[in-house]
């Protein structure tokens, strides 16, 4: 396969000054390997277009970056990609910029590819031997995306959506903040200390946050903490005989309606150490314009969330080494 041949920029644009908002790609561009990312990339190859010459893979990862970093939809990377002389100098292109059917491709085949778990995984251990992975716990938290496709149409027999004819039959609905909201949960467990993602997982928006709980523990913490949706008496024994200690918050049930004096104030401690995980969040959906899912079915938003994890953690990486 023929590939383009980029990363040539021109004189004038290397001696252009580099603006402090530009400063953290700057950061990345030192401090990340990239040249393991592009061995795992090496052999994606987009068969539909065969023939042709094709970005470099390593070129179009970083421009996927991009766009999660700073929210962007397919044709505003591509706008971008033309405008800013630092989003060309990160990415490593000249004046010729992939449009955005390209950028759609590109990211479709690296979902199918199932590609994006490995890049995930290999970013952990570049953090990891960094020594930026503290270990000193793992907060357990979730967070509702809404989609950007329409809502299911009312059931012929009246009773609930028909999801069968929704334009994403995937997404759920769920309640948040007394809300009908239509979409995906993002599942995260944050390493306490550093604020890296060490584990994601994306399902439709009815799934229990502690369905996906024992997913997110990586088990070489030393504790595990959450708020109270996540503890059982299953789990946290399990944690114990791991050797992990189960921070998991306590709420009152119909056996004892009303927690004891020991228990709130467990719960306060924890508290107070896990509140650092909405930060995550905040992040995500304020700064890096998480708030929606661009794509339809499961698959697509597994792979925006995975994209948005892993630009996540470099923008951290960036900010830990400055």
């Amino acid at each position: 396969m023929a590939v383009k041949k980029s990363g040539q920029i021109s004189f004038v644009e290397a001696l252009m000054p580099v603006h402090r908002g530009e400063q953290h790609l700057e950061k990345l561009s030192e401090v990340v390997k990239w040249y393991r990312f592009e061995k795992l990339l090496a052999r994606l190859r987009d068969e539909g277009s065969a023939g042709r010459p094709a970005y470099p893979p390593l070129l179009m990862f970083k421009a996927l970056l991009l766009q999660s970093l700073y929210g962007l939809s397919d044709a505003e990377l591509e706008f971008a990609l033309h405008d800013r002389t630092s989003f060309r100098r990160f990415v490593g292109l000249d004046l010729e910029v992939p449009d955005h059917t390209t950028i759609c491709r590109f990211r479709t085949l690296l979902q199918k590819a199932e590609l994006l778990e490995r890049l995930f995984a290999e970013l952990d251990r570049q953090l990891d031997q960094a020594g930026l992975i503290l270990r000193r716990g793992t907060m357990l938290d979730a967070t509702v995306i809404e989609t950007t496709a329409g809502r299911p149409p009312q059931a012929p027999s009246g009773e609930g959506p028909d999801f069968e004819a929704a334009d994403d039959p995937d997404a759920r609905f769920t309640r948040r903040e007394g809300h009908a909201v239509y979409g995906y949960k993002a599942h995260v467990g944050v390493d306490e200390g550093s604020g890296l993602i060490r584990r994601v997982v994306t399902t439709p928006a009815n799934i229990n946050d502690t369905v996906c709980a024992d997913q997110l523990i990586c088990g070489d913490e030393a504790a595990v903490l959450a708020d109270s949706a996540y503890h059982t008496h299953r789990r946290e024994q399990e944690l114990r005989q791991r050797g992990i200690r189960p921070l998991l918050m306590r709420r009152a049930n119909k056996h004892h309606p009303k927690l004891p004096a020991k228990l709130k104030r467990l719960n306060a401690r924890i508290a107070r150490r896990r509140y650092a995980v909405e930060t995550t969040f905040a992040t995500f959906k304020r700064r890096m314009g998480l708030s929606v899912i661009r794509y339809r079915g499961l698959a697509k938003a597994r792979a925006q969330v995975l994209i948005a994890a892993i630009a996540f953690n470099m923008r951290r990486w960036a900010v830990l080494a400055t």
